[in-house]
């Protein structure tokens, strides 16, 4: 059942809190989506119990990331969350009265996420080693699971550098010997190819808004969750949609 499923999840986090903090974990506070339903909610508390954990609260995660910011501190506003995680993407309409949070309205792509950005410059990693030495890498397993690493390595680089090197000597083989992948990638080309990505996250934050019956001018600070929102581009955008710089802390 998908309670069963979540429990290993949940219990192997167990294992990682009580090896980092070196005491145990009894009692746990789970995130889940804000768009997910009773049952939902009900089949996720029941992982927690099946993990050995006293589940104190289940909550939404957008009210999970506006009280990591410290938001329950702050002055009644609405916020938008903005969350660009690894496999999925969800933007959140909250307005705080109080320190108690509303769920205005909610939005996303289940199918947009950090792995659709590495997918893409493996693709093109892949086109442009096919173009200097004439091999297909699609049809090496090592040398593609090489090739994945080393994309993501680079993406993550690219957030912070303008340029970073791909290099991966002995990736595969022909008839003439070993051959190497040696590549420059600038910011700028990544930017280009990941672009259409990230235009993808410009309606659902429209029809969000719109659903919570409010203007962007009403957003008090958009704050950014998710590995992806590290990317400036991404962090560009979103200033783009909302005209406000997003919220760093």
């Amino acid at each position: 059942s998908p309670s069963q499923i979540g429990a290993f999840v949940l219990s192997k986090m167990k294992e990682t809190a009580e090896s980092y903090l070196n005491t145990p974990v009894k009692n746990a506070v789970i995130t889940v989506p804000a768009y997910f339903n009773d049952s939902q909610r009900q089949a996720t508390k029941d992982a927690g119990q099946i993990a050995g954990l006293n589940v104190l609260r289940v909550i939404n995660e957008p009210t999970a990331a506006a009280l990591a910011y410290g938001m329950d501190r702050a002055e009644d506003k609405v916020i938008a969350v903005y969350d660009l995680g690894g496999g999925t993407f969800d933007i959140s309409i909250l307005e705080i009265q109080k320190g108690v949070f509303e769920v205005k309205s909610t939005n996303g792509d289940t199918f947009l996420g950090g792995e659709d950005f590495d997918n893409v410059l493996v693709n093109f990693l892949v086109q442009e080693f096919k173009r200097e030495q004439g091999i297909d890498l699609t049809k090496d397993q090592m040398g593609m699971q090489r090739l994945k690493e080393a994309a993501e390595k680079a993406k993550i680089e690219l957030s912070s550098s303008l340029q970073t090197d791909i290099n991966l000597p002995y990736i595969t083989m022909d008839s003439s010997g070993p051959k190497h992948m040696n590549m420059k990638l600038s910011r700028s080309k990544f930017e280009s190819l990941v672009a259409d990505l990230i235009k993808k996250t410009i309606n659902p934050c429209q029809k969000a808004l719109n659903d919570a019956e409010i203007k962007k001018s009403d957003i008090g600070e958009v704050l950014l969750v998710g590995g992806m929102t590290r990317m400036p581009r991404v962090q560009s955008t979103v200033l783009e949609i909302f005209g406000k710089q997003p919220y760093k802390s």
